[in-house]
């Protein structure tokens, strides 16, 4: 984390976000996820500023510094409208979108809405369509991968993450990203994040609002999923990394159907969740070269 970023708090949706940014240009917008933070794109944010872009990564809706959601909402949906509202927000008619994990879903629900908006859109490690929900009730093996979300459903769960300031969540970027060295002070700056009053709370509450109302009803895998089932009309980077331990990669097979503008998927070995973080490299070069693209 050696880059200097900009600090700054942009009023969207109601809500205080703190964000991240460097360049002026066109928008690039750089959602997080779980357990993330915006420093997730320390890696891409000097690089897209430096090709001519305003790269923008903001703490997501209840991640401290940004504030909890005022209305306790963190459901799909809402995240997806956070998105559209901060490039509003931040002046802009259009962006491109960088989602990793839940920015991921957020992001490819805004492209969904909004492909007038999103120019462009990049995902890391969850893939779009019905699959995961599906392999939820199909694919032992990411029933698995997937067993923290159902504990997170449980009154214990706050006091599981937070045990022994924070250990739980060094255990999940082990178990997802087995192949990955982080330094002491990218795991600091996580456990600041949740250390904060509200974080953690806001965090699961993201699979709380996902999950827990599936698990009340009596509905088939694949209607829990519809809000990722549209069509997508806007040209789709994908990456992957082969060693995820969070989500498989078979799940991604058969995507390319719900792109009819293009998508590119870069299963990418030696990597695991947080690929953009492990391969920056990799990942910063494929990126740009498919925003430079014509496409």
């Amino acid at each position: 984390m050696a880059a200097h970023f900009e600090e700054r708090v942009v009023r969207a949706s109601k809500m205080n976000f703190t964000v991240l940014e460097m360049g002026k240009g066109p928008l690039v917008l750089c959602l997080h996820g779980f357990p993330d933070t915006a420093y997730s794109f320390r890696n891409q944010l000097p690089l897209l500023a430096d090709a001519g872009y305003h790269a923008v990564a903001p703490f997501m809706r209840g991640y401290s510094p940004t504030e909890p959601a005022p209305d306790g909402r963190y459901d799909s949906p809402v995240l997806s409208e956070d998105a559209l509202a901060l490039i509003d927000a931040l002046g802009y008619k259009e962006a491109i979108i960088f989602g990793h994990d839940w920015g991921a879903v957020a992001a490819y629900s805004a492209a969904a809405q909004a492909p007038n908006v999103v120019q462009k859109l990049i995902t890391a490690a969850v893939p779009y369509g019905t699959s995961f929900f599906e392999a939820l009730v199909t694919n032992y093996a990411q029933q698995r991968r997937s067993w923290y979300m159902f504990f997170f459903q449980t009154a214990i769960a706050e006091a599981a993450v937070s045990f022994n300031d924070f250990a739980f969540l060094e255990k999940m970027w082990a178990d997802w990203s087995p192949g990955w060295k982080w330094t002491p002070e990218e795991m600091e700056a996580l456990k600041r994040c949740f250390r904060a009053k509200g974080t953690l709370e806001a965090a699961i509450g993201y699979y709380r609002a996902t999950l827990g109302p599936a698990l009340k009803l009596p509905a088939q895998p694949s209607a829990i999923a519809t809000a990722m089932a549209a069509p997508i009309e806007v040209p789709t980077l994908m990456f992957h990394g082969r060693d995820d331990g969070c989500i498989g990669a078979e799940l991604l097979i058969g995507m390319e159907a719900l792109f009819p503008r293009g998508l590119k998927i870069e299963v990418v070995p030696g990597a695991g969740h947080f690929v953009h973080q492990e391969k920056p490299a990799l990942v910063n070069r494929l990126m740009l070269q498919f925003l430079k693209s014509g496409i």
